[in-house]
């Protein structure tokens, strides 16, 4: 029997990968997004940000003051633009 791998999610409120402790969303996670959001860019990048202001609120709440450039990195830095359908006719 073949063990099943374990999912790349959020530990909250460290944000931190629970599978490899990396700062989440890390590499598999974000392989493993792009694969379940296929297709459904917009959802994708509203679901990152909202994960990206819950990131925040919680750094907040330790007391912590988040680097906000940083975290837009983070969170949506790997979004591709590349994906947007080009329009014809124009410049």
């Amino acid at each position: 029997m073949t063990a099943r791998p374990r999912p790349h999610l959020p530990m909250r409120p460290a944000w931190l990968c629970r599978n490899c402790a990396a700062p989440w969303p890390c590499t598999p996670a974000q392989l493993a997004l792009a694969a379940e959001f296929y297709g459904c860019s917009i959802a994708l990048a509203f679901y990152l940000a909202a994960s990206m202001h819950d990131a925040i609120d919680d750094a907040y709440g330790l007391g912590l003051r988040p680097n906000l450039p940083a975290m837009h990195a983070r969170f949506l830095g790997r979004l591709s633009l590349a994906r947007r359908p080009r329009r014809s006719g124009r410049a």
